[in-house]
């Protein structure tokens, strides 16, 4: 599916990951089983909301989400993406 472009529907919002820290504060390189799963990501895509709900998320804002949020989903890059509900979205990081 080269080329493809993935639109979320209603409330669903389409999440980047952003990785974890490879290393501990020591310097020891953590292997993958170690690593915890990310919870914080860019927001690539939002859905156009419903009557009752309405987005309160917007591209290009990092947000912080629950840790099990959503479905994975990879891209044509072999990215693995998030597409979540706003309301597993607990946060946006202001910088």
């Amino acid at each position: 599916m080269k080329g493809t472009t993935i639109k979320p529907l209603f409330t669903n919002v389409l999440i980047k990951p952003l990785e974890a820290e490879q290393k501990t504060a020591s310097g020891i390189v953590l292997p993958d089983s170690a690593k915890e799963k990310p919870q914080m990501g860019m927001v690539m895509a939002v859905g156009p909301g419903t009557d009752k709900e309405k987005m309160i998320v917007k591209p290009k804002q990092k947000v912080v989400y629950k840790k099990w949020a959503g479905n994975e989903i990879k891209t044509d890059a072999r990215e693995e993406w998030l597409l979540i509900e706003q309301k597993e979205i607990m946060a946006v990081v202001e910088a």
